[in-house]
């Protein structure tokens, strides 16, 4: 017969019927009650043993992280805990775990040593519930875009232009490293590279994006991007995974209701699909804040949160109006941000931005920023200062997406591109669709694990994506 999820037999709880599991050993006590989770759910499913017809072999070797098939005969449960239960009538071992060396036991393990041992973590209730809601999350995306027209595109991993024209980027290469070519001016000669020119990883597949929306209408990327940025935070990795819609004939208005939109759905979705992973760790976050100090605790729960962003309309508030909301705060005043605004024009930081959250009692879309902080690609204002760009602020958080209409004029590109250093060669074909029938057309960037992050209620991002790639480590 074909084995069942611990799901599915929960799910139906077809008591007197007979059932085969396979998974693996949370806990074995009193050698007689098996705790088998197979990662369909966080829960577990109780199996009573029949030690008396058991084979000493076999009850020798159900040990914690043993992976077992059983076959038995569901009944309802005379114990608490659990509704059903499985009377055993065969056990098999198919996979063998030592006790004496298995570093997963039934104890609270912390988030720094889970991390050592990223192979094995999936398997604790914490990262269980993650892997489950990130799944969850990826779905509602690729969903919510389908039912709306859009078509998902594959843009390149290896790249010959940088997007952000940040610079941080991953090179890639066949050149001898023990005997680089260089060219007449001492610099490596990348004519001889696989590709006859420099490459790297991507930062993002926003540039072809647009060259997509420009003949299909609506399109979206989700896939891995890279930055070799050398940043041990709780906020970066060196390898992440972006979703980046463009849309033709939208401006940033059209561009700001799509990105609410989106958010409060797939939101909505994991709410609705995800309920008891959600708890779990919404259990797991109110327990860590009991350890704070009482200013430092969260004012609202997770669901709470999650719940607050579903729910209400997000404020859009201009650039100018934020900062002069900054310049007179208490925070400000007070010199308590790590941050002082003191002019229009400064770059907002993570602390300015949740402060803007609290301040307004809704997330917040800021608009009309500074050119000078902002990407070449975003359309220039008529004050010649300000670009149609936008960020979305969320509570605890701070910035989640950023976006903007993209500047479709040939000859203001051309000068912003000239602006920033890059070089034009570089970006020939992205400034050819300005020749080539532009129009207006607007999207935004949302970095996956940042939303994860968010609707985990996690506190460091190394832990909401399966192998973290950090400085110094590509472990696994």
């Amino acid at each position: 017969m074909d084995h069942q999820t611990v799901s599915e037999v929960l799910a139906k709880q077809a008591i007197g019927s007979t059932v085969l599991l396979k998974g693996w050993v949370r806990t074995f006590r009193s050698n007689r009650f098996i705790a088998l989770n197979d990662g369909s759910t966080l829960k577990t499913l109780q199996v009573v043993v029949d030690f008396e017809n058991t084979e000493k072999e076999t009850l020798d070797k159900i040990n914690t992280g043993a992976c077992l098939a059983i076959k038995g005969d569901l009944v309802k449960s005379q114990g608490q805990g659990q509704d059903v239960e499985v009377h055993a009538t065969d056990i098999r071992v198919l996979g063998e775990c030592d006790p004496n060396v298995y570093p997963l036991q039934p104890k609270k393990h912390s988030m720094e040593f889970l991390r050592e041992i990223a192979h094995l973590r999936p398997r604790t209730n914490t990262f269980g519930a993650i892997l489950r809601i990130r799944h969850a999350l990826a779905f509602a995306i690729h969903q919510y875009f389908n039912e709306r027209g859009f078509f998902w595109m594959h843009t390149p991993i290896i790249t010959g232009s940088d997007a952000e024209g940040a610079g941080e980027m991953f090179n890639v290469s066949i050149l001898d490293k023990k005997n680089i070519p260089l060219n007449e001016d001492g610099e490596v000669d990348y004519k001889q590279d696989f590709f006859g020119k420099e490459a790297n990883l991507t930062v993002s597949g926003q540039l072809e994006a647009e060259l997509g929306a420009t003949a299909l209408g609506k399109v979206y990327t989700f896939g891995p991007t890279f930055r070799a940025e050398n940043s041990n935070t709780t906020r970066h990795l060196a390898e992440f995974w972006m979703i980046e819609p463009e849309v033709a004939f939208a401006d940033l208005d059209d561009n700001m209701d799509l990105a609410e939109d989106f958010l409060k759905k797939v939101i909505q979705y994991v709410l609705q699909a995800c309920p008891d992973d959600l708890q779990f760790l919404a259990d797991r976050l109110a327990n860590e804040e009991k350890s704070k100090p009482q200013n430092e605790r969260s004012e609202m729960g997770l669901i709470e949160k999650l719940q607050f962003v579903a729910d209400n309309n997000f404020r859009r508030v201009s650039y100018t109006e934020a900062i002069d909301i900054l310049r007179n705060s208490k925070p400000n005043k007070k010199k308590k941000f790590q941050y002082l605004i003191e002019e229009w024009g400064a770059d907002l930081q993570s602390e300015h931005e949740k402060f803007l959250v609290k301040h307004f009692g809704a997330p917040v879309i800021l608009f009309d920023y500074p050119a000078k902080i902002k990407a070449f690609y975003m359309r220039l204002n008529e004050d010649q200062k300000t670009v149609r760009a936008m960020d979305i602020l969320f509570p605890g958080i701070g910035e989640i997406v950023g976006g903007s209409q993209r500047e479709e004029r040939y000859d203001i590109l051309k000068q912003k591109i000239a602006e920033f250093g890059i070089e034009e060669e570089s970006l020939w074909w992205y400034l050819e669709t300005r020749k080539f029938g532009t129009c207006v057309h607007s999207g935004f960037g949302l970095g996956f694990e940042r939303l994860v992050l968010f609707v985990t209620g996690m506190t460091n991002i190394r832990d909401v994506i399966p192998f973290p790639r950090t400085p110094g480590s590509a472990e696994f």
